[in-house]
Order: C-alpha cells, then sequence, then structure tokens
C-alpha cells in the first residue's frame, strides 16, 4: 500500500518563526514513517519555500542563503513552490499526472508546464506548522484551498477570525461567551492624537490593563500597563506589530493574579475537549520569555478544579471553538478570578505550539490521546474536511 504523502510546512515570515521550528522538529520526530512519507518544506523569514535539504538546515539552524532583494510571492524566491506573482495564477491541473496534490505555475507552454511539474509539491495532506502571520491568519491556508489541497487545521475563515483578537472576542460576544472588558484601538488614532486615545481606554477600563497587537501570536508585543505612565509604551511596542491594538481590563488584583486555564479541542463538526491545564508563570505573566525562555513558569495538568468548574471550562471551549468556525484543532485560553472564581475566556490559538512539551499536545497526552496519534487524528481530520467540501457545488 502506498504511504500517505505529508508535507510538513513550518517556518514563515511571523515573529513566532523559531517557535515553529521547534513544533515542526517535534512533529517531524514523532509522526509515524511507517504510515507517512513525510516531505518537509521550509519558508524562510523572508519568504523563501524550501524543500529537501535546504528545508531540513532551515530547521536545523544550518541554512545559509545569500540575501536576496525580492518579495515573498516572486518566482524566483519561491520556485519550490511555483507561487508566481506576476498576474498569473496558482493552479492545480485538473487531472494531474501524479495522485498527489501540488502547488505547480500555470504555463500555456507543454514543455515548461511539465519542467514546473517537475518542481512541484506533490503531497496528499499539507500540516502547516506555522505560527503568528502568514501562517495562522488564513493566508496560506487561501493558497491549500486554490491549490485544492488537503491540510491540517483550521480553514481561512476561522483562521483569520482566530487570529484577529478585534474580530475574535466580537464573536464571543455574539456567541454569550463571558470576555473581560476591552477597547480596540487604531495605531493611526494613536500616531494622531495619544491623548484622546488614552482619555478613550482610561473612560472604560481601569489598570493595571493588558496592551496587545491585535494580530500576533505566543505573547510577542504583549505588555500590562499598571498606570498612564506605562500605558503609551505599551501602546508603542503593540504598535510595532499591528496597525489594530486591543487593551484588556486586568483581571484580579495586585496582591492574587488571575488563574490562566487552557482546554484543548479536537475535532471538525464535533469537536470535544481535553482536561484543562492550569499556567503559573514564572514572571508577572505568560509572555514570550516565559513561554520559551525562561524555566520558572509550571504546567500544572489536570489544573486543580472542581468538577463544575473542568466541564464549565470544556464546555467554554468547545463554544469558543465553533464561535470562530474552527476546526482540526486550536487551544482556548481562560482567565479565572481568583476571588470570585468567574472565568472568562481570553483567547483561541488555532495553530498552537506543537512540540511534545507544548500545552496543547501535553493536554490530549493527559486525556489519553500520545503525540503521535494525535498527529494521526489531526492528519485524518484534515483529510476528512477536504472530502466533506467536495460536496460542495460552485456553479449552477
Amino acid at each position: 500500500m502506498e504511504k500517505l504523502r505529508v508535507g510538513i510546512l513550518f517556518g514563515g515570515r511571523s515573529g513566532e518563526h523559531e517557535v515553529s521550528l521547534l513544533s515542526a522538529a517535534s512533529v517531524l520526530n514523532a509522526i509515524d514513517k511507517e504510515k507517512y512519507e513525510v516531505v518537509p518544506i521550509g519558508i524562510t523569514k523572508d519568504g523563501r519555500w524550501l524543500t529537501a535539504e535546504h528545508a531540513e538546515n532551515l530547521l536545523t539552524g544550518k541554512l545559509v542563503l545569500e540575501p536576496r532583494n525580492l518579495r515573498a510571492g516572486d518566482p524566483e524566491t519561491t520556485t519550490s513552490a511555483a507561487v508566481l506573482a506576476r498576474g498569473e495564477a496558482v493552479v492545480v491541473p485538473p487531472e494531474p499526472v501524479h495522485r498527489h496534490g501540488g502547488l505547480v505555475p500555470f504555463q500555456t507552454d507543454a514543455a515548461l508546464m511539465r519542467r514546473a511539474s517537475d518542481r512541484a509539491i506533490n503531497v496528499d495532506v499539507i500540516f502547516p506548522v506555522l505560527h503568528g502571520t502568514f501562517g495562522e491568519d488564513g493566508t496560506i491556508q487561501g493558497l491549500l484551498e486554490l491549490a485544492d489541497i488537503p491540510y491540517v487545521g483550521a480553514g481561512v475563515l476561522g483562521s483569520a477570525a482566530g487570529m484577529d483578537k478585534d474580530i475574535m472576542k466580537s464573536l464571543f460576544i455574539a456567541a454569550g461567551i463571558p470576555i473581560v472588558k476591552h477597547v480596540t484601538i487604531l495605531r493611526g488614532a494613536w500616531e494622531k492624537d495619544p491623548k484622546k486615545v488614552q482619555k478613550q481606554v482610561e473612560s472604560k477600563l481601569t489598570y493595571p490593563v493588558f496592551v496587545k497587537p491585535a494580530n500576533l501570536g505566543s505573547s510577542v508585543g504583549i505588555s500590562k500597563a499598571h498606570n498612564r505612565k506605562e500605558l503609551g509604551p505599551a501602546i508603542e511596542e503593540a504598535a510595532k506589530f499591528d496597525r489594530k491594538i486591543v487593551i484588556e481590563q486586568g483581571v484580579g488584583g495586585k496582591k492574587e493574579k488571575a488563574r490562566e486555564i487552557e482546554c484543548s479541542v479536537l475535532g471538525n463538526d464535533e469537536p470535544v475537549a481535553s482536561v484543562p491545564g492550569e499556567i503559573v508563570p514564572g514572571k508577572e505573566f505568560y509572555d514570550y520569555t516565559a513561554k520559551y525562555v525562561d524555566e520558572g513558569s509550571q504546567l500544572i495538568i489536570p489544573a486543580k478544579l472542581t468538577k463544575a468548574e473542568t466541564k464549565r471550562v470544556q464546555e467554554l471551549a468547545v463554544r469558543a471553538f465553533q464561535a470562530v468556525d474552527c476546526s482540526g484543532l486550536a487551544r482556548i485560553d481562560f482567565l479565572m478570578d481568583p476571588k470570585t472564581g468567574k472565568i472568562f475566556l481570553n483567547e483561541i490559538n488555532t495553530m498552537p505550539g506543537f512540540t511534545a512539551i507544548s500545552m496543547y499536545p501535553k493536554l490530549w497526552g493527559a486525556s489519553g490521546l500520545a503525540y503521535a496519534d494525535l498527529i494521526d487524528r489531526l492528519i485524518q481530520l484534515g483529510i476528512e474536511r477536504h472530502e466533506d467540501k467536495k460536496k460542495n457545488q460552485y456553479s449552477r
């Protein structure tokens, strides 16, 4: 029986490039090689697509390429994926020679088409282990949809909605899910009249507040502002990463910090939730350094919650997953008020950190699903979603 050909897509142009490399390395080490033929596909920080030895070198930090002043998408930059950007289209021939799907360039000349097919990436399914901008925000998902290739994780809408904290919160509110009070501002408004923005924030929220880029992950660009003096620098930091900035009311008081509860969700139309876990940050909050550099943070699995609290977290996690039209996988993060025990939904991550020691797979491990089996299930869900989409009719 021919093995299923799985493309592991990693790297990317986001600030979470290095996190993606860690996640991809774990997946490549754990995936069942007896069942799958694995194709590593790397994307450099400047947008070059790489396969074979170059992709492996990117993964291990050994890649050396001469700098080129090309934008991501130019044919010379992305020959491996043949993603064209000269007014031409990325297409898949309706009846490809191989049984695998592939990203190939549109060419009218038959000889050119044959040469393009030789360098196409031919796979049955892609596992995009990409975090953040240009990977978790619906952009790569759109490319894969155009190429008609099955892939793991949320679709274009779910990815985009899950990435944008402002839109995400609007969908949670519409679904009746409790979230903390927040204000969304634009970078342009801050640059034009910072005092007006400051008054707007302080009229609706009380310190401390958390200031975040709307479209980024892994806590990059996030700051905690305890007072007016810290608010401006926090907004400036977030504005480096996005035009939209979300400012959230802090939960808990000065002495008692909010409990940070996380829950993993798996599935398509009938998602299920794992046991919840709790993060006890080694720093004031669980920022990028606390997640990936410092070793002072604790992961408590399962979280020390009552049965009713556990059920509530799992129920809200599934509702959040459905609210943004997610599929495949997501990690749902909550804040719990230490005094009242009230649970607030913080955010959804449609492609969470996926190393063997990341919270998402660890929660499933504690729920009885081993890491390798989780990878297997996610690939299956991606294929199932693609098969379901084939039932759609696109013309009368």
